[in-house]
């Protein structure tokens, strides 16, 4: 008789204790666009929410509409906000994200230089791509090995370019004004004449990387300013398809992990950040096809690396955009792209 409601009282001790320590559990708010969801959780989401005992929810979208959730609250809402370069200066540029302390987040040290702090003390980059130019090499007899050669006779009618509103796009402009010999941020009059006369060999500008591959796959272009990450799925469908070796390199893009000033949870923000940072994350993250890895210590066969920006020698030939130029710049610029590509 004295047992039974021993055993319900020490039960009942039990389910409150985990009630209390599933009361005090912390929750990390992840701003993401919710790609590859499903190798993410298995990867990163899961093994940390092991690691650090708390939960995690997200809040999916594309930069645009993320970042206006983020400026909306006034920094507040999430406590991790993963952008691509331009977006995330965009915060810096608007005072959205705290400094990272590096102390706490050590695997920083392990980046190739130019993710450690892309700009300036804020989020460092976690993934590293480039953007470049593929070709179809059966078409494009003459190997293309200069951004210079987008402008020759022989590509006439057969160049995809992307968009001015798209990640790329802008990069098109800057190298146009190199091919001028201009920079296109002090003289965009010069910039764009080398555009207006790239005109005839462009069939059409794209604004997504499904857009671009069915160009090559239907066999309407030969050769595209892409970033790497698309060549996987370009070459698949054209199997000599390949991705230049430019002369004066192509240009580095990065994506940026950061934290908002309103951060509920900072600390527990920094954990992940050096979490996913991490070498064994890093390499586990590209083997998977998700991510390029930013630090210099993940080790990938040549298969694996094959289609990434991946290795020291390749890393250090890329070329480093000023997107707070960038950003200043392009509403103008989009304004005359439109006047010769049309909106």
């Amino acid at each position: 008789m004295i047992r039974t409601p021993l055993r319900l009282a020490l039960a009942a001790s039990a389910m409150l204790a985990l009630t209390a320590g599933a009361a005090q559990a912390k929750t990390l708010t992840i701003s993401w666009w919710g790609f590859n969801g499903e190798k993410l959780d298995q990867i990163v989401i899961q093994p940390f929410k092991q690691q650090c005992g708390c939960d995690i929810v997200f809040e999916t979208g594309n930069n645009a509409d993320r970042l206006a959730k983020i400026r909306i609250r006034g920094g507040a809402g999430v406590d991790v906000a993963y952008f691509s370069d331009s977006f995330s200066q965009i915060g810096v540029t608007e005072g959205l994200f705290r400094e990272i302390d590096r102390a706490k987040v050590p695997n920083i040290e392990g980046l190739y230089d130019l993710a450690k702090a892309p700009q300036g003390p804020f989020g460092p980059a976690y993934t590293i791509g480039r953007v470049g130019i593929v070709y179809d090499t059966a078409r494009v007899t003459t190997p293309i090995t200069s951004w210079n050669d987008l402008w020759r006779e022989d590509m006439a009618a057969s160049l995809t370019l992307p968009g001015i509103t798209t990640t790329a796009g802008p990069m098109v402009v800057l190298k146009a004004g190199d091919h001028a010999g201009e920079d296109a941020f002090d003289n965009p009059d010069a910039a764009f004449e080398a555009v207006d006369a790239l005109k005839p060999n462009v069939v059409k500008t794209y604004n997504t990387g499904s857009e671009m591959i069915n160009l090559f796959s239907t066999g309407e272009v030969s050769a595209a300013v892409a970033q790497d990450f698309t060549l996987g799925q370009i070459q698949a469908a054209v199997p000599t398809a390949a991705w230049a070796d430019l002369k004066e390199g192509a240009i580095a893009t990065v994506n940026t992990v950061n934290i908002p000033k309103g951060a509920a949870e900072p600390e527990l923000a920094l954990q992940y950040i050096n979490f996913i940072l991490s070498p064994e994350i890093q390499q586990k993250l590209a083997a998977e096809g998700v991510d390029a890895p930013a630090a210099k210590a993940a080790q990938l066969t040549p298969e694996q690396a094959r289609l990434w920006t991946y290795g020291a020698d390749v890393v250090s030939k890329l070329q480093v955009l000023d997107y707070a130029k960038l950003n200043a710049a392009k509403n103008d610029w989009i304004d005359r792209w439109n006047e010769i590509f049309g909106g």
